[in-house]
């Protein structure tokens, strides 16, 4: 899987941490301020993407009366204690990221995630070291599956496309690491296999724990 790869770009929820069980929660307890049940399909309606757009979808699918960034400060103050304090890599992951800093390979993370949130959850499990660059959809015009913020995170560490190897939860995220030229792997994610998302039909390698890789 590593042969001829010169970085590993992560995506970060449900693929480098066990964190997506949260934002259904988070979704309930969100709408029910506006007296509004959580829509059975919602999570597959705004998967892949980015923090910004994902507020956009929900000021006017839900015709919220909050501005944007009221939208995502209150998400951000919402999710941020989970993130610190119940959030949880993904099995073997970081033996994967030990292996992959021991044998020069560049790490890097691209998340459709907020920065506030990447940011504290680095800091809360300790990995932020491992990492060469870090970027949020937000940064880019279109979130996943468009190819931009794998293209970015590429771009940042001075590897080509094809010498990138990304790691994704859900297909609209190995879309977006397709588009941009790379090969991919899928990582088995509960709450994605609960949803029906069987990644693993458009993926180059499928994993369950990272230990599969290195062991």
């Amino acid at each position: 899987m590593l042969k001829d790869i010169d970085a590993v770009i992560f995506d970060l929820d449900g693929t480098l941490v066990d964190s997506m069980w949260l934002w259904k929660q988070i979704d309930i307890d969100y709408l029910a301020r506006y007296g509004i049940e959580l829509p059975e399909k919602l999570q597959e309606d705004i998967e892949g993407m980015s923090f910004s757009e994902t507020a956009v979808y929900f000021k006017e699918r839900f015709n919220l009366s909050d501005s944007l960034d009221k939208i995502k400060a209150d998400w951000n103050d919402m999710a941020m204690r989970f993130y610190k304090e119940k959030v949880r890599l993904k099995p073997g992951a970081l033996e994967f990221l030990t292996y992959l800093k021991e044998n020069n390979i560049k790490t890097g993370i691209a998340t459709s995630n907020s920065k506030q949130l990447l940011t504290a959850v680095l800091e809360a499990l300790k990995i932020s070291n491992f990492f060469d660059s870090v970027h949020v959809s937000c940064e880019v015009s279109s979130g996943k599956p468009s190819p931009d913020i794998y293209l970015l995170v590429a771009g940042d560490m001075g590897v080509k496309p094809e010498r990138c190897l990304v790691f994704e939860d859900i297909t609209p995220g190995a879309m977006a690491g397709k588009n941009a030229g790379m090969r991919v792997c899928g990582v088995d994610d509960e709450f994605a296999r609960v949803h029906g998302d069987n990644i693993s039909l458009i993926t180059d390698y499928f994993i369950t724990d990272y230990r599969e890789i290195v062991v």
